[in-house]
């Protein structure tokens, strides 16, 4: 009895290396078959990485443009802000009543300098009102609707002005050329005291702008001996290319006309 137990744990011990001699062997050939298996798994993942990377990028490209968009309208409000500021603060260096205006058009015909604004009757907006932004004074109304108006730009050709040399009070007249950035003085005699960087100002002749108004710095004199009169260039002090709000400038003898109308009264 003893002897077959023996016999039998030896032949378990001999069953046992056996198998395992067997599976040392078959254990490459397992590793070998499975390879295909490994690769799709890890051609998987690997495309499934790749993938979630592309996607990831895209939305993050969507993110930085949209907070770009961001910055950029923020600098817009920052920057429209400080104009509004600046217009502000000159409103309260003028005298006269003044309404902020916002610009909604403007001519698309480069040779009619004409801007459009959200102003109307309905505001007390009339034709011939003056025009001025932080810097000086941009033009005059010259068409009025019930809540826009249209306003004719100093620039344009068809204009022509009063103006006086601050530092010495001469007249001069002032016309537009059709250029926002210049205005050109007719008729200015070889003789005229006038220099270069000399500030126009508006003269209040012709009743239709207040005097005092910054209009325009000369920035050429040119003369000719064989001519009676000097060519001379100034630049608008407005800026006409970048106005988003204007104020519109109320004459205290038309608002006192206008509060004494029939129409203005309580009972008309």
């Amino acid at each position: 009895m003893a002897l077959a137990i023996a016999l039998i744990y030896s032949k378990t011990d001999w069953f046992s290396g056996a198998r395992q001699r067997v599976s040392d062997f078959t254990m490459p050939l397992y590793w070998f078959t499975d390879i295909p298996g490994q690769v799709g798994r890890w051609s998987g993942d690997r495309f499934a990485s790749k993938q979630d990377l592309q996607e990831e990028n895209t939305a993050l490209r969507t993110e930085v443009l949209v907070l770009k968009r961001k910055l950029q309208q923020m600098a817009s409000l920052t920057a429209e802000n400080t104009r509004l500021r600046q217009l502000l603060n000159s409103a309260d260096t003028i005298e006269d009543r003044v309404l902020v205006a916002e610009l909604i058009g403007v001519s698309p015909d480069p040779m009619r300098h004409k801007v459009m604004i959200n102003r109307g009757s309905a505001d007390g907006v009339y034709i011939g009102q003056p025009v001025v932004d932080a810097f000086g004074l941009v033009g005059q109304v010259v068409e009025v609707g019930r809540h826009t108006g249209r306003v004719l730009l100093i620039t344009d050709s068809s204009h022509a002005l009063p103006v006086q040399v601050n530092r010495n009070g001469i007249r001069l007249v002032a016309e537009g050329q059709g250029d926002l950035f210049e205005l050109q003085l007719r008729f200015v005699s070889s003789t005229t005291d006038i220099q270069e960087g000399d500030l126009l100002v508006t003269s209040g002749l012709g009743q239709r702008f207040p005097p005092g108004y910054p209009v325009a710095l000369v920035e050429s004199v040119s003369h000719d001996p064989g001519k009676p009169f000097a060519t001379v260039t100034a630049r608008p002090m407005a800026e006409l290319n970048r106005n988003r709000h204007v104020l519109l400038v109320f004459d205290r003898h038309v608002v006192s006309d206008a509060d004494d109308s029939p129409a203005a009264s309580p009972g008309g």
